[in-house]
């Protein structure tokens, strides 16, 4: 799988991303510094924790790192989080959360795949 394949199968924008970073070895260099990013785990001990400031800044900075990256599936599911969680818990987050679980889980499992083909 090479980097264009590797962002067709999580649904992001390879161009904008190229156009961005300008350079295809920074945009691998970032994906695969993507799985090192502690974002995530912090979103879910932050969430198990019920401290939802935390788990905003989580959520907000896997928002970023996202848009970053062209990333739009995930960052649309953090950045929904993000706001939901702006204001502390509603019933609401506990759909969402679930979601950015599942677009997380995805992303990382196709850069893993990309990463071993290295």
């Amino acid at each position: 799988m090479n980097l264009q394949e590797c962002y067709t199968a999580i649904e992001g924008d390879y161009d904008d991303v190229i156009n961005r970073l300008r350079s295809e070895r920074l945009v691998q260099k970032f994906i695969l510094k993507f799985l090192d990013d502690g974002s995530y785990d912090l979103l879910l001990k932050s969430l198990e924790e019920e401290n939802y400031e935390d788990a905003f800044r989580a959520s907000h900075t896997i928002k970023g790192v996202c848009q970053n990256l062209s990333l739009p599936k995930l960052m649309d599911s953090s950045a929904k989080l993000t706001e939901v969680l702006r204001s502390g818990w509603k019933p609401e987050a506990a759909e969402l959360v679930e979601q950015v679980k599942r677009d997380y889980e995805q992303t990382v499992s196709v850069i893993r795949k990309f990463q071993e083909g290295l």
